[in-house]
C-alpha cells in the first residue's frame, strides 16, 4: 500500500523539489504552503507522514506540530521537521513539540528518503503492534470470559460432586459422610446452648426377603416411600439420612437438656412417624408391610466423636427386640420396637467382640473338649447312646458356659470349624470305647449339627471323610438337627437328609416343640428320632393340655417308626410320666449331667441311676439293671 505524505513549507521551490523526489519514489504527495492550510488538509485526509518546515508566516511549525499532537485523531502521525535552523536548541524544541525527527537544510536526498522510510516503517510497525495488541486484548477478554465460564462450570461440578458424596443417590437423603458432618456441627453447637440432641437409628426388618420376593426395583421404590414418610413425619429441624441398604438415621436437634424430657420427645416423634410407617406400602401393585426397630441415643457431654453416637444408636437398634419395648401405636402385623441406649450395651458389644476373638484363638489352641450325656432306655435303664456336648476350658478364665460362646460362634460362623472339632472328637472317642466294649456296637453317639453346618454344600462329603478317618460305622453316628435348620430351606434339606440317610447315618430332630412343631413335616423327611425339648417335658405336670399333645407326638412317632428321646428329665415323677406315655428314651440330670470321657467310660459299667429302676422292680432277665462289660 502506497504511503501518503504531506509537505508543509512556505517556499515553493522546496515544495517542488521534495514533491518530485517523493513522487518518483512512488509515494502519494500533497503540499501546503502554511500551517493553516496544512491543518485543513490533515483534517480532510490524515497523511501517513508529514515533512514540516519551522519558519512560516502566521503559524510556525512548532505550533502546527503541537496542535496535531493535542488532537487524538492526528497525534500518532509522525512529523519530521525540515529546517535551515541547525542549532541544538531548535532541535530540542522540535522534539518537545512532538516531532519524531529533524533534518537540516540543505539536506542530502538519501538521508531524507532513509528517514522517511524508517519512520513510515515504524508507523507501520506501530500500527501492526496496535492491531496485535487489540487482537490480544480481545483474546484476553474472550479467554477471561471462557475461564470465568469454566470456573463457574467447575464450581457447579464441584458442588455436584460434594452433593453426591454427602447424599444418597436413591432417596436424596444425606448419606453417612453427610450425616456425620451435620452431627458434628450439632455437637459443637450444643456445647454452648442449654439444649441437647438425639440420634435415632431405624432398621427395616426382613427387607432382604422383600427384595428376594419382588426384586431390587421394588425394594428401591419401597425405600423411596420410606424416606418420603420419614421426611414428612419428622419436623423440619430433623435431619434424615440413609446409611445402609435398609437403615436410616435421624438427628433431632433442639431437645430439652433434661434427659427424661428429651427421651419422651424422641418417643413421641417416633410414635408419630411409626404411625405412618405402619400403613401399607403399595409398590407395583404389591401390598407390603414393614417391620421396624428403633435405637435411640441421647446426646451427652462425654460424646466427642460422631461415629460413637452412631455406633451406640446401632447397638440399641440391634437390641430393640431382645431388650427394648414395643413402640406405642403399633398396628397389628406390623411390629415396631425401640430401645434407648445405655453404657452397659456397649460393654456387652465389646465383650462379644472379645469373645469371638478368644473363640478363634481357642480353636487354634485346641481348648475345646467334649463332654457326654448318657441317653437312657426309660424301660430298662440301659445306656442306648450319648450326646456329645462341647465344653470350653479357658486357660485363664476357666470354664466358659456354652450359653455364652455358642451364640457367638453361630453369629460369627465359627460354629462350622467348632462343630467339626466336636464331631471328630466324638467319633474318635466312641470308636475307642467300641474297641474296649464290643457291646457298644449297637449304640449311637449324637452330635449337634448347626444351621451353618447344615448349609454347607459339601456337608455329606465332609461327614463321610470324617467317618473314614475315625473308622466309625455310619449307623453309630446320629446327627441332631433343629427344626429351624430344616424348615429354612425345606427342599434342599430333604435332599441333604436323604443323602445322609442313604449312608446309614442316623438323623434326629433336636429341641422338638420349640420351633415349627408341625407334625405333618415329619412324614416328609427321613428322621429316625425325635428329641422332645426340656421345656416341653417340664410342662407335663403343669398343664393338662401338654399331656394330650405329648401323647399325640408319641403315637405319631411310633406309627412312623421313630424313637422318642425326652430331654431334661430331672425328677422321678417326670420319669414315671414319660414311661407311662410310652416314651422309650430320655436324658437329663436325673441320670447324669454331661461328663468328661473318663467319667462316661465308668458309666458304661457302673450306671449311677440304677436305683430308679431297682425301686420300681424294673430289672432285666438277670434281675438287675443292665450294665456293659
Amino acid at each position: 500500500m502506497t504511503s501518503n505524505i504531506l509537505l508543509v513549507d512556505d517556499t515553493p521551490q522546496n515544495l517542488q523539489l521534495l514533491f518530485n523526489i517523493l513522487l518518483n519514489q512512488g509515494y502519494k504527495v500533497r503540499c501546503a504552503i502554511n500551517g493553516a492550510l496544512a491543518l485543513k488538509a490533515i483534517e480532510s485526509l490524515p497523511p501517513d507522514l508529514i515533512l514540516l518546515d519551522i519558519n512560516m508566516p502566521d503559524m510556525d511549525g512548532y505550533s502546527v506540530c503541537r496542535q496535531l499532537k493535542s488532537c487524538q485523531n492526528t497525534q500518532e502521525i509522525p512529523v519530521i521537521f525540515v529546517s535551515a535552523m541547525g542549532e541544538t536548541l531548535d532541535k530540542v524544541k522540535a522534539f518537545e513539540s512532538g516531532g519524531v525527527d529533524y533534518v537540516t537544510k540543505p539536506f542530502q536526498l538519501g538521508e531524507v528518503l532513509a528517514r522517511i522510510s524508517t519512520h513510515l516503517s515504524l508507523k507501520q510497525a506501530q500500527a501492526e503492534i496496535k492491531v496485535l495488541n487489540e487482537q490480544l486484548e480481545q483474546r484476553v477478554v474472550e479467554r477471561t470470559l471462557q475461564l470465568q465460564e469454566e470456573m463457574a462450570e467447575r464450581q457447579r461440578v464441584q458442588e455436584k460432586l460434594i452433593y453426591q458424596t454427602t447424599h444418597d443417590r436413591l432417596t436424596d437423603c444425606l448419606n453417612l459422610p453427610g450425616f456425620v458432618k451435620v452431627l458434628e456441627q450439632s455437637m459443637d453447637q450444643t456445647q454452648f446452648l442449654s439444649e441437647t440432641y438425639a440420634v435415632l437409628s431405624l432398621t427395616c426388618e426382613r427387607f432382604q426377603r422383600i427384595t428376594n420376593a419382588f426384586g431390587h426395583l421394588v425394594g428401591d421404590h419401597l425405600l423411596l416411600q420410606v424416606a418420603h414418610r420419614l421426611n414428612h413425619g419428622f419436623s423440619d429441624q430433623a435431619v434424615i439420612a440413609r446409611i445402609g441398604s435398609d437403615r436410616f438415621v435421624v438427628l433431632l436437634k433442639g431437645l430439652a437438656a433434661n434427659r427424661e424430657i428429651a427421651q419422651q420427645t424422641c418417643l413421641a416423634m417416633a410414635k408419630q412417624v411409626q404411625g405412618e410407617l405402619s400403613k401399607v406400602f403399595i409398590v407395583e401393585h404389591h401390598q407390603i408391610f414393614l417391620q421396624t426397630k428403633w435405637g435411640i441415643t441421647l446426646g451427652q457431654p462425654q460424646y466427642s466423636r460422631a461415629d460413637h453416637i452412631l455406633r451406640d444408636a446401632s447397638i440399641a437398634c440391634s437390641q430393640a427386640y431382645s431388650q427394648g419395648l414395643t413402640l406405642p401405636g403399633r398396628t397389628e402385623g406390623n411390629i415396631a420396637a425401640y430401645c434407648v441406649f445405655n453404657a452397659h450395651m456397649h460393654d456387652q458389644a465389646l465383650e462379644k467382640v472379645q469373645l469371638e476373638s478368644n473363640l478363634r484363638q481357642a480353636i487354634d489352641r485346641q481348648e475345646f473338649i467334649v463332654h457326654y450325656q448318657p441317653i437312657v432306655s426309660l424301660s430298662t435303664g440301659e445306656i442306648r447312646g450319648m450326646e456329645a456336648l462341647v465344653r470350653w476350658q479357658h486357660p485363664e478364665q476357666g470354664f466358659i458356659s456354652p450359653s455364652q460362646f455358642i451364640p457367638a460362634a453361630e453369629s460369627s460362623g465359627l460354629i462350622v470349624p467348632l462343630g467339626a472339632i466336636v464331631m471328630r472328637q466324638a467319633c474318635e472317642q466312641f470308636r475307642q470305647w467300641q474297641q474296649q466294649h464290643p457291646s457298644l456296637d449297637q449304640l449311637k453317639v449324637s452330635v449337634n449339627l448347626s444351621v451353618r453346618q447344615f448349609a454347607q454344600p459339601d456337608l455329606v462329603e465332609r461327614i463321610q471323610q470324617m467317618l473314614a478317618d475315625t473308622d466309625l460305622q455310619p449307623e453309630n453316628l446320629q446327627l441332631e438337627i433343629t427344626e429351624s435348620a430344616i424348615m429354612e430351606s425345606s427342599e434342599s434339606a430333604a435332599s441333604i437328609l436323604e443323602r445322609l440317610r442313604s449312608q446309614n447315618i442316623q438323623l434326629a430332630i433336636d429341641d422338638f416343640g420349640t420351633g415349627y412343631s408341625s407334625l405333618s413335616y415329619l412324614t416328609q423327611f427321613p428322621v429316625d428320632t425325635l428329641k422332645i425339648d426340656r421345656a416341653f417335658v417340664n410342662q407335663l405336670g403343669q398343664d393338662p393340655k401338654h399331656v394330650g399333645i405329648f401323647q399325640a407326638i408319641v403315637t405319631l412317632a411310633n406309627t412312623l417308626g421313630m424313637d422318642i428321646v425326652a430331654e431334661g428329665i430331672e425328677t422321678d415323677r417326670q420319669l414315671q410320666q414319660l414311661r407311662t406315655f410310652g416314651c422309650q428314651l430320655g436324658q437329663g440330670y436325673l441320670f447324669s449331667k454331661p461328663v468328661d470321657s473318663t467319667t462316661m467310660a465308668k458309666l458304661f459299667t457302673q450306671p449311677v441311676w440304677s436305683h430308679h429302676w431297682l425301686t420300681d422292680n424294673i430289672k432285666n432277665d438277670k434281675g438287675r439293671v443292665a450294665t456293659l462289660h
